[in-house]
């Protein structure tokens, strides 16, 4: 097993960094599917409209991926067009601790994997100024379109991107069998955690609570992907 690195609070010291750790939460933790984001194609479930992914400017993959735990929480809420039921937010406000991944890719290949979950066309570089100075930066008003820095680790920011409202702001929604085992995947192949440590940290999460029990989510990773 691989312990999680610690992530430093501190705000990183460089305000034009060229390389990032990406901090991903949701179907990203999952290296083919962060593969796709970055060469571009469909990753295996994702079966919905939007569900092909242009690609990076970049196209090298991470250099290297680690596990983290964050302070804030995850939850599901809004409707997947993609993968069908409730995707994952992070809400770094909140209480608890997150299981998460880090990628170490360049700010150019962070601006881009967060154009795609923005709907957008990658291409224009994000101006970072403001979230490596405040921890915190809105791009949009859209799901996605707010920017988070978690920290640093190696003096290189934590960054990810999230809604702008908080967890108790808006309606959960359960995720789907293909969405949750694509995180399950993603959490289990940093070998930081095993399976029912990822299985119970799945199913209490809000929006799947209630919805999903730990060994139905430990089932998925048993099953092959549609």
């Amino acid at each position: 097993m691989n312990a999680p690195v610690d992530i430093d609070p501190a705000p990183p010291g460089d305000p034009r960094p060229r390389r990032v750790w990406y901090l991903a939460y949701g179907s990203n933790l999952r290296s083919e599917r962060l593969a796709h984001c970055i060469r571009g194609g469909r990753p295996t479930g994702a079966a919905g409209p939007g569900g092909e992914c242009p690609g990076c400017r970049d196209t090298r993959l991470p250099t290297r991926s680690i596990a983290v735990e964050p302070t804030g929480a995850v939850y599901f809420a809004t409707e997947s067009p993609v993968w069908g039921g409730g995707r994952a937010f992070y809400d770094p406000s909140a209480d608890g601790r997150v299981l998460a991944r880090a990628h170490l890719v360049t700010a150019e290949q962070f601006s881009d994997i967060a154009a795609q979950e923005m709907y957008r066309e990658p291409g224009p570089q994000l101006d970072l100024t403001d979230v490596l100075a405040r921890g915190r930066s809105a791009v949009g008003e859209g799901r996605y379109e707010t920017l988070v820095c978690a920290g640093q680790v190696d003096g290189l920011p934590v960054l990810t991107f999230t809604a702008p409202w908080s967890m108790g702001d808006v309606a959960l929604v359960p995720p789907s069998a293909g969405y949750l085992r694509c995180l399950a995947s993603g959490l289990s192949s940093a070998r930081a955690w095993d399976t029912d440590a990822v299985a119970a940290y799945l199913a209490s999460r809000p929006g799947a609570a209630g919805h999903w029990s730990p060994g139905a989510v430990a089932g998925l990773l048993s099953e092959p992907p549609r």
